[in-house]
């Protein structure tokens, strides 16, 4: 399907961003990719109003009523892979301040591993990173998916999930935006300071809080909440007390 573009709005125009808007798309981050592939600078922002092949994690259906949040970004950090995994927490912490700037009640707002939304133990918001290193072991590119429960959430087999709009009136998807491209911004030019300190402080912040008990993939490994690294990977003490590092997985709060 060819997708149909909606009219820019002049406020999504701010910042460092170039925002096209579709009233309904295949998936953002396959066309943002798509893009990239064929050489889209940095910036490129694609924001639809529904999808009809979204997807999420491991290659998971993502449902996309229309009402809820679907954007997609396209980066260029010219960085080395192993740095990728800040970006998913760069990502995940950027989704939960602006949601939490929408919402009076944004202490209900937290972090899971590497970069889902949570209110309590359900699933608000998502973030999918798809990226292409080159031979030199260099990101290439990286889009970054964002989804977002603002009116309806959807139900999932193996997850809780909740949507703004039960706790509060839910700001529109493009409000949504605006915010969320604020803090990408900002944390972009924070990390180019100081390599990730004040990131990652903010992150655990959000986060579950340090000694709570995690799985991995559904049982793979299994331990206690450790911290994160310098790369963004998940740091997990083991019950012999050694700490294991997992750069990705699917984290489950027991």
């Amino acid at each position: 399907m060819t997708p149909s573009a909606l009219p820019l709005l002049g406020d999504l125009h701010a910042g460092p961003w170039r925002i096209e808007r579709f009233a309904e798309i295949g998936s953002t981050s396959d066309d943002c990719a798509a893009r990239a592939r064929v050489g889209e600078a940095d910036g490129l922002v694609l924001l639809a109003a529904t999808q009809n092949a979204g997807r999420g994690r491991s290659g998971r259906a993502w449902v996309s009523p229309v009402g809820n949040l679907y954007m997609s970004v396209l980066l260029r950090p010219a960085c080395p892979a192993v740095q990728g995994g800040q970006f998913a927490l760069l990502a995940g912490l950027s989704l939960a301040e602006a949601l939490a700037a929408c919402w009076s009640e944004h202490r209900e707002i937290g972090l899971k591993w590497p970069n889902d939304v949570m209110i309590g133990p359900a699933k608000l918001a998502g973030v999918l990173l798809d990226a292409s290193v080159d031979a030199a072991g260099m990101i290439e590119w990286m889009v970054i998916g964002f989804g977002a429960n603002l009116v309806a959430a959807p139900a999932l087999p193996d997850r809780r999930t909740v949507a703004l709009a039960d706790f509060a009136p839910p700001p529109s998807p493009e409000d949504l935006a605006v915010a969320l491209l604020a803090r990408l911004a900002f944390w972009r030019a924070d990390v180019a300071r100081d390599g990730g300190a004040a990131l990652r402080s903010g992150w655990l912040a959000r986060a579950h809080p340090l000694g709570t008990a995690l799985t991995v993939d559904g049982g793979r490994l299994a331990g206690w909440f450790e911290g994160i690294d310098a790369e963004g990977s998940l740091l997990l003490r083991m019950q012999d007390g050694a700490v294991q590092r997992v750069r990705s997985g699917d984290v489950g709060l027991p």
